[in-house]
């Protein structure tokens, strides 16, 4: 095919391509999306002097069993990890949203004395101590449980991986709305690119050794 301009080329190829572009993303095509098996969850230990757990955005107004159902039901999967941790003089750092309330944690999951908690939106380390406070205390691991999976837990999980931080991530200790939004977030840790991946574990409560 001669074209006597760039613009005609273009023109001309509309017809061939167009249909393709039309039905080649993920809206068009969102039926035939087929699910991942399932991944292979991994035992991990730790070194309670230089790990810490991250307790994100817990609140007694929407973790219910009508609202988020899987949040009720995983609070006493964090309370035995908090126990836990603080039976092994572990560090504990909390979060909130920025318009929530440390009073409003689940009574079983309260911090206790001097525990650190933070206040920010998804990624708990943008604009907070956090970062610092980690290292201060020569912490290279965190464990991250919380709610909302594909938020504070997702995000905050991705900026500890990029910050050279290993990371735990409990299935059982996070949770969402919806149960497609805790698949795709727990997908999306194990599979993002390898700054992220490289030190990302998925693993469940009672598989995590101290």
């Amino acid at each position: 095919m001669r074209c006597s301009s760039i613009l005609r080329c273009a023109v001309a190829l509309v017809p061939l391509f167009g249909g393709l572009a039309q039905a080649d993303d993920i809206i068009s095509s969102w039926n035939s999306v087929h699910l991942p098996p399932s991944p292979t969850l991994t035992s991990v230990t730790v070194d309670p002097a230089h790990t810490a757990l991250l307790v994100l955005d817990f609140d007694t107004g929407n973790c219910t069993t009508t609202q988020r159902p899987t949040c009720f039901a995983s609070l006493p999967k964090v309370a035995a990890l908090l126990d836990a941790a603080r039976r092994h003089k572990m560090m504990v750092v909390y979060s909130t949203t920025p318009t929530g309330s440390i009073k409003s944690v689940p009574p079983m999951l309260a911090p206790k004395g001097e525990e650190t908690v933070v206040h920010s939106g998804v990624d708990k380390f943008l604009g907070t101590k956090l970062e610092a406070v980690l290292k201060a205390n020569h912490i290279d691991t965190v464990i991250v449980t919380g709610t909302v999976a594909q938020g504070a837990v997702l995000y905050t999980a991705s900026a500890a991986s990029l910050r050279g931080f290993k990371v735990a991530v409990p299935v059982d200790t996070l949770s969402a709305p919806d149960p497609f939004a805790e698949l795709s977030a727990t997908w999306i840790l194990l599979n993002a690119p390898a700054s992220v991946a490289k030190n990302m574990n998925v693993t469940r409560s009672d598989m995590v050794q101290f």
